[in-house]
Formats: C-alpha cells, structure tokens, sequence
C-alpha cells in the first residue's frame, strides 16, 4: 500500500468516529443563537448591577472580564468534554441549564442586594460565568458533530467561527438598540432564558427524548415569578437608568427622582422656588447673585435629570428660555408623566448627548451654561476635559457664566483635577463648597460630596454670592485666587487624550444623595 493510501484511509478512519445527526442549518442556529446570548447577558448584568455598584468603567471592566473569561472557560472545556463524551449528549443541558440560571439572574441579584450585599460580587460573577461558559461551550460542541472529515476541518470551523461572531454582533446591537429600549431588563432575561429552555427541550427531543426538561421549564416560572417580588424594582427602566419617583411624605407635590439608587433631583411640582438639595440652593445663589435680579436669561443645561434648575430660571426670572441637553428619553418621559413639566414652560429638552449639543450651539449664544450631567455619581468623562471646557466658553457670551456640580469623595482627586481644567480655560475661576472640602478649614478632614465651581471670563461679585449662600443657610463658603491654587495643588487639567475621571474618583456609596 502506497503511503497516499496510507494516509488518505487514516484520515477517514480518525474523521469519522460517530455519524454526527447534526446539519449544517441546525448547527448554525445553534452557535449564532449561543453566541448571541452571551452578549445578551454581558450587557443586561451592567444594567442590573448599576444601581448596586455605580455605573462606573470599573463596573463595566469587570463585566466584560468575567463575559471574556466565561467565554475563554466554556470554549476551552466544551471542547474538551466533546472528545470524552458523546457530543449529542451535551447540547441540551448547556442551553437548559444556562436558560435556567439566567431567567433567576434578575430575582437573585436584587435580593442578594438588599438582604447580603457583601456576597453581590460573588453571585454576580456566577450569574454571568454559569450561562457564559455553558453558552460558549456549545461551539465546540457543535463543531466536534460537524467534523465528519478531516479534509473540511478548516471549512467547519471558519463557517462555525463566523457564525458564532455574526451571532455576538447581532446580540449585542439587538439588546443596545432594540431590548433595552423596549423591555425591562427582568423581562429580557426571563425571556432569553424561555427562549434557551425552548432551544433544549427541542434538542433534547431530537436526540434523547423530553428528560430534563419539565424541570427546567419550571425554573423559568419560577424565576418569573420571584423577580415580581424581588427587592429593588423600578418604577420605570430607561435606556440608562432604573428610575423610581419618590413621593415626600412631609409636602404633597414634592417628589424625589432616584436613578439606579441615587436621589438624583428634588422636584416641587407646585413650588418650583423650594429647593431642598444643597447643591441647587448654592447653584441657585451663584446665578441669583451674578446676574440682575428678574432678568430673563439664555441658559443651556448639560443634563436634565427632574429639571429643578430650569424650572427655578422658569419661576424667577419670567422669559428665560433653557434648552436642557438630556441624554435619556426615559428620564424625559418622567418628567412630563410625573414630574409636571408643561410645553409651555419655557423649557425646550432634547434627547441628546451634552457634548454634542454644545457642538450644535451658536457662539455667544448662552448668558449661562449649568454643568450637571451624571452617570451614576460621576461627570461623563467627555464632559470634563478642557475641549468640552472650550466648547462651553465658545457659546457663552461675554457676560457669560459657567456653573457645575462636582461630586467626589476622600481626597477629592477629580474635582481638582476639573477645577484645575476650567481654570485653563476660563480667567476668572471660584469654588464653593463646605470649609472643610475647599480648604478654607484646615482643621477638619474633608467628607466630600457636592461641589459647585463658577467660571467666567468677566469678574463675579463674590461678595454678593455669599450673602446669597449665607441667605440660603448653605453653610458654604468660596475658595478664589491663591486658597483656590493652593486647593489645586498639582493636579493635572485633563482632556479628551488623557480622563481617568472613573480612576480619579474616591470610593462613594451608590446611596448615598447628590
């Protein structure tokens, strides 16, 4: 015998160990079905943990990490299992069992963030590694039925490679377009869940019969179930938020907007001038003091949340127009259903990005700009830096002014590192906030939380805007000229090239109050 032979027949002999059963169309749908869900999952779990965890880069890094290394685990031991066990045999309980846990995902992490939130790192790493790795293990499952000839080795693996990466994309635009925009994340896990048990009992009934799955059928129904009762649920899901409005029991139209755990604005639905959270009375008494008292004003605000700033410029100065850059439309919504925003109340909001906005505004367009945009309890990054910072004097006028809430915590890293940045970029620069936080008390350690900078190229009467705050009985004071260059030390402006806003950021607590 030739060693051509040889060969040829040694091919055949180790390429076809079992008939597959498996075509080509089933294969396919299996991989591009599996890969998809991952992606699914990865993103939903930043949605469900953000009111726990803060939606943070760290947050999402450490979603992405555990996705990338369910995927890497269930490739590596899905396709080591296919060589000891009979693949047919696997198909079914990856799907089923990853269907399971995923429909669960919602109900257990919101309980274990209520009731044990020192074990939610741990569970929500096993409620994105269980479903990943079994989801991703079931290409090499497929491919092992596949391989019938070592000939087309190449052929079925780049078909079924492809297919798995077509099947990630199309996950990951359908639930950041389509899902997330449509259906509260419970109803989308719970939903891709019933769709992964459905995928098993079919596969299960091709190659073995229905076993298994009547149980996992009533795992799903459970999982229902117990996320209608599960601590934490929402009033309304945005595109960005877990949003709840918040009744105040001591005044009848009052009403606290929480995004993701965070009391994000006080609303006085009747009395626009009543403002309860500190920083708005202090924003309030820096506008009061640097413009004419009545004057009616041209204001673009970078961030809507309930409005209560626009709907204070509304009430005090008759004729001011504010155009709100907000960037969720959920949020929105609220405001108009349940927050009482009228059309006619001089406030035009536009579903937008802050800095694109600031991009579509004319030059010397604004008397004021407020800076109060947040995701999470962090400044957008690209809100930050000394280009967004120069697109923001280019719509101001020359009696322009710039106002912007800060927040951070322990050294305080970021918000020098923002005021060190508008002090780049505008000539007259002032910080107000608690002694202790701005460096005007010594003797006391910072506690952080809200700041408000100013920023102008004319002078700010800054005697006038202490009267205002002390009128407010704020508590706070400013910090200008060399107590403010002192306070900034050598922090370093940042810009669209280099913001590690997320890394400059101290420790916080999702819950505690802007």
């Amino acid at each position: 015998m030739s060693p051509v032979t040889r060969s040829s027949s040694s091919s055949v002999a180790e390429g076809t160990p079992h008939e597959s059963g498996l075509g080509p169309r089933t294969a396919a749908v299996l991989v591009f079905g599996s890969s998809a869900a991952v992606l699914v999952v990865e993103i939903v779990a930043l949605r469900l943990l953000a009111p726990y965890l803060g939606l943070t880069l760290e947050t999402s890094t450490m979603v992405i990490g555990i996705a990338l290394t369910a995927i890497a685990v269930g490739s590596w031991m899905g396709g080591r299992i296919a060589d000891q066990v009979n693949p047919r045999r696997l198909i079914g309980p990856a799907l089923g069992v990853s269907g399971a846990v995923v429909a669960l995902t919602p109900a257990v992490l919101r309980t274990t963030a209520e009731w044990a939130p020192a074990l939610l790192l741990l569970i929500a790493s096993l409620t994105i590694l269980v479903p990943g790795a079994l989801l991703s293990a079931v290409t090499p499952i497929v491919t092992k039925l596949r391989l019938t000839t070592l000939a087309q080795t190449g052929t079925v693996v780049g078909r079924l490679s492809g297919v798995g990466t077509v099947g990630a994309i199309v996950g990951t635009l359908l639930t950041g377009f389509v899902l997330i925009a449509r259906l509260p994340v419970s109803g989308i896990l719970i939903g891709l869940g019933t769709l992964l048990v459905v995928g098993s009992a079919l596969v299960e009934w091709r190659t073995r019969g229905w076993r298994g799955t009547p149980a996992l059928a009533l795992v799903v129904v459970a999982g229902g179930l117990a996320t209608i009762v599960a601590p934490g649920g929402c009033d309304a899901e945005t595109r960005y938020h877990c949003a709840r409005v918040v009744a105040d029991p001591d005044r009848g139209s009052g009403r606290t907007l929480v995004l993701d755990g965070v009391r994000h604005s006080y609303v006085d639905i009747d009395e626009p001038t009543s403002l309860k959270f500190g920083y708005v009375r202090a924003i309030a008494s820096v506008v009061d003091a640097a413009f004419p008292q009545g004057e009616p004003l041209a204001a673009h605000h970078l961030g809507g949340g309930g409005l209560t700033f626009p709907r204070y410029l509304a009430a005090t100065r008759p004729g001011t127009r504010s155009l709100v850059s907000e960037i969720d439309s959920g949020v929105v919504r609220i405001d108009r259903d349940q927050l009482g925003l009228r059309p006619d109340g001089g406030i035009d909001v536009r579903v937008e990005d802050g800095r694109l906005g600031l991009r579509r505004l004319d030059a010397g367009s604004r008397d004021l700009v407020v800076g109060d945009a947040f995701g999470g309890v962090s400044v957008p990054w690209h809100l930050t830096t000394v280009e967004a910072m120069t697109d923001v004097r280019r719509v101001l006028n020359e009696e322009g002014l710039y106002v912007a809430n800060l927040i951070d915590h322990g050294g305080l890293a970021f918000a020098r590192a923002e005021v060190a940045t508008i002090s780049r970029t505008f000539e007259h620069v002032a910080l107000v906030g608690k002694p202790s936080d701005i460096g005007l008390d010594p003797t006391s350690t910072p506690e952080g939380g809200n700041l408000v900078v100013l920023a102008s190229d004319r002078p700010v009467d800054l005697r006038a805007t202490q009267e205002a705050l002390d009128a407010r009985h704020t508590g706070w004071k400013i910090a200008t000229d060399d107590d403010l260059t002192s306070w900034i030390g050598d922090a370093q402006p940042l810009t669209d090239d280099h913001a590690p806003v997320d890394q400059l950021l101290q420790p916080y607590s999702p819950r505690s109050s802007r």
